[in-house]
C-alpha cells in the first residue's frame, strides 16, 4: 500500500479526480468503470484520500454512496482547476489536429447568398471535417446562447464582450439599370434624385431619405419610390428590372456592375448608406478557439481581402 504524507499532494492528483467522478456517479462500481480501474483501486484511493485528509470524505450505506461536506467541499474547490486542465489539453491536443468537427455560422441573407455561399466548395474541399452548417439571417442573434461559432457581420461597433476580425470594408453605392436611365435621364446632383423613383431600405419611424457626401458638402435628400426593401438582394433585383435607383452595399450589386446591367449613380459623391463600412467575422470571447472557427476565419479573410470594388 502507498504511504501518503498529507504534505506531498502531487501523488493524490488521481484520487481528488476519483473523489469527483465517485460523488458524480454515487457508486464505486460505476465511478471504477468511468475510469477504467478495479472497484477494489477505486475504493484504495479514496481510502489513501480519507487518510491524507484526515476526515471522512465518503458517506457509504448499503445501497448508496455519497460525498460528506468535507468531501464536497474538497470537490467544488477542485473542479474548476480540473475543468481547466481537460480544456488546456483539448487545446493542445487540437493544436495537432486537423480542423474538425461542427461549425456553426450565421450570416446576413444578401451576404450570404451572393458572397458567402459560392466560396464554400473551396473551403470544405480543404477541410475535409469541418461540418459546417449555415444560418441566413439579417437579425442580430445572441450567438453563445443560440449555438453559433461565429456571424459574419456589418456593423460599426463590434460588441466588447466578442472577438472582431474585420473582413473587408464596404461601401453603399446608388445604381440603376441603363434602360431606366435611358428612360428617366442621370442624375447629375444629389438634388435631381427628388424627381426619380427611388428603391430604399426602410427604417421604422424614420423619413426615406439619403445623405450624400463629397468632401466637405453633404446633402440629404428626401427619396420616394414603388419599392422598399429591408433586404439589398431585393433592392438590386428591382433595380436590375428597372423599377428605379437603388441604394445598395457593394457586395450586392458588383457581379451586375461587372457584367454591365447597373450603372453607377453619381459615383463622385459618397452614400451614407443604412450599412456599415466594415463586414466583421464575430465570436464571442474564449480562452479557447476550435481550429475549425481558426481556419474559416482565416479563409475568410483571405477570401474577402480585395473587398468588393469593380
Amino acid at each position: 500500500m502507498l504511504a501518503m504524507n498529507p504534505d506531498k499532494l502531487d501523488a493524490l492528483w488521481p484520487h481528488l479526480h476519483s473523489l469527483a467522478v465517485l460523488g458524480e456517479h454515487g457508486s464505486f462500481t460505476a465511478a471504477a468503470a468511468r475510469l477504467s480501474i478495479s472497484k477494489a483501486a477505486m475504493s484504495q484511493r479514496i481510502t489513501e484520500l480519507e487518510r491524507a485528509a484526515g476526515v471522512p470524505l465518503v458517506q457509504r450505506t448499503t445501497r448508496s454512496v455519497r460525498l460528506t461536506e468535507a468531501g464536497q467541499r474538497l470537490v467544488d474547490g477542485t473542479r474548476g482547476a480540473f475543468a481547466q486542465i481537460q480544456q488546456s489539453f483539448a487545446t493542445v491536443r487540437d493544436l495537432a489536429a486537423a480542423p474538425h468537427g461542427p461549425l456553426r455560422v450565421t450570416a446576413p441573407v444578401a451576404f450570404a447568398r451572393q458572397q458567402l455561399v459560392p466560396r464554400l466548395p473551396e473551403f470544405l474541399r480543404a477541410h475535409p471535417q469541418v461540418r459546417l452548417e449555415l444560418d441566413l439571417s439579417d437579425g442580430l442573434r445572441t450567438l453563445a446562447m443560440e449555438g453559433f461559432d461565429l456571424a459574419v457581420r456589418h456593423t460599426a461597433a463590434p460588441p466588447e464582450t466578442h472577438v472582431a476580425w474585420p473582413l473587408a470594408a464596404t461601401q453603399s453605392l446608388l445604381v440603376a439599370s441603363r434602360a431606366y436611365l435611358r428612360r428617366r435621364g442621370v442624375p447629375a446632383a444629389p438634388d435631381d434624385l427628388r424627381t426619380h423613383d427611388c428603391l430604399h431600405y426602410p427604417r421604422a419611424g424614420q423619413v426615406a431619405g439619403w445623405t450624400l457626401l463629397r468632401g466637405a458638402e453633404r446633402q440629404v435628400v428626401p427619396v420616394a419610390g414603388a419599392f422598399a426593401a429591408n433586404n439589398s438582394e431585393a433592392l438590386r433585383d428591382a433595380a436590375l428590372a428597372g423599377l428605379g435607383i437603388a441604394l445598395v452595399p457593394d457586395f450586392s450589386a458588383q457581379a451586375a456592375l461587372r457584367g454591365g446591367q447597373l450603372q453607377p449613380v453619381l459615383p463622385l459623391w459618397k452614400v451614407e448608406g443604412p450599412f456599415s463600412e466594415t463586414l466583421y467575422a464575430i465570436r464571442p470571447y474564449s480562452p479557447y478557439v476550435p481550429r475549425a472557427v481558426e481556419a474559416f476565419v482565416a479563409y475568410l479573410r483571405h477570401a474577402f481581402a480585395g473587398g468588393f470594388g469593380v
